[in-house]
Parts: C-alpha cells; structure tokens; sequence
C-alpha cells in the first residue's frame, strides 16, 4: 500500500512540473511589468464560439489609413457593433473620428511631454494598471484621454483591459488607445513617466 501512495505521490509530482514551468515562464514574460508581445490578429479571451465583430482579443495590424464616421442616430453601426469609435475585426476598418470634430484634438504644443519612448503598434499590447480617463498608466507611463473621447471609453477596466497604441497621423500630438477587449479606441496624450 505504501509503496501504491508513493507512485501516485511521484505521479502528481511529475504532472505538476510543466505547470511550475509555464508559472515562471509567465511570471518572467514582459507583461507582467506592463507590456506583452503579441503578433497582429486575435487573442484568445474566452467567450463564444464565434468571434465578435468587434473586440474580444482582436488586434488590428496597422494603425488606420481612413476613417470612417460613426452614424449620428445615436445607434452603432450595425447590430453588435458600438456607438463609439472602434474596429471592425473582420475587416480591419477604423470607425469613428469624424472630420467635424478636428478642433476638439487641435494642440496648441503638440508632444509638449514628449514622445512615448518605446514602440508602438500591433506587437506592443500594455496591460492598464490603473487610474481612469482623465489620467490612467502602464509600465510607469502616464497618459490622459482626449475630453471629447471620455464618454467612449466608459466601460474600459482601466486596472485591467490590454491595450495597443496607434499614431494618429491625422492629430499631431496624440495617440490612438485601442481596447482589445472592447474593440473601441481613444485619443490619448502622452504625459511622461
């Protein structure tokens, strides 16, 4: 009997070592400061068996070439789809940022804190760890939304949510904050470290 006990012992033993492993591994990975490294695509979250149309764990590739408009009717573009700037997951089309309201990111001293120091863009996605709109961070870098974008990030958990960073190449100064759980993206100032 004794002998059974020591083989099962042994048994869990050996099973629980990968599991140790991959721990580690995870506890070393850049993401637990802040960033991780992920290719361009989806990301696993769990949910349901076929993907939304918007968010859950897409990351779209490129920054946007063209913009397209949200409806003014008050309702998202089409059924599923928010009534806030975001990307279409199959078809990696930027919505939102109408050209009406170029002033409302007009800056006087664009880059006045500086530039974000480390890269950008699909393969950089950084875990939020904490603060709201008006002044959130990650990895000890600190940015602020856009005034005339907070009402589109109010269900982003901003001690959790991963996010990628984008140019904007059509407003000097600013980032565009896309939320890969929500799909939705927000113009962000870069306020340092």
């Amino acid at each position: 009997m004794k002998r059974m006990v020591g083989i099962v012992t042994l048994g869990v033993a050996l099973a629980a070592l990968p599991l140790g492993a991959q721990q580690q591994r995870d506890r070393d990975q850049p993401h637990a400061q802040g960033q991780s490294h992920i290719a361009p695509g989806r990301v696993h979250i769990p949910g349901p068996l076929r993907p939304p149309e918007v968010g859950g764990g897409y990351v779209p590739p490129r920054p946007p070439e063209k913009r397209t408009p949200l409806p003014r009717d008050g309702r998202g573009e089409r059924p599923g789809h928010p009534n806030a700037p975001h990307v279409d997951a199959d078809t990696n089309r930027w919505v939102g940022h109408p050209a009406h309201d170029r002033d409302d990111y007009h800056l006087d001293r664009p880059w006045q804190h500086g530039r974000f120091p480390y890269a950008i863009g699909a393969s950089h996605v950084w875990r939020l760890a904490g603060g709201g709109p008006g002044r959130f961070w990650f990895g000890g870098f600190y940015f602020s939304v856009a005034p005339a974008d907070v009402a589109y990030c109010s269900g982003w958990m901003w001690d959790s949510d991963d996010i990628v960073l984008y140019p904007d190449n059509d407003d000097p100064g600013w980032y565009l904050a896309y939320n890969v759980r929500t799909g939705t993206f927000v113009h962000v100032l870069y306020l340092g470290s």
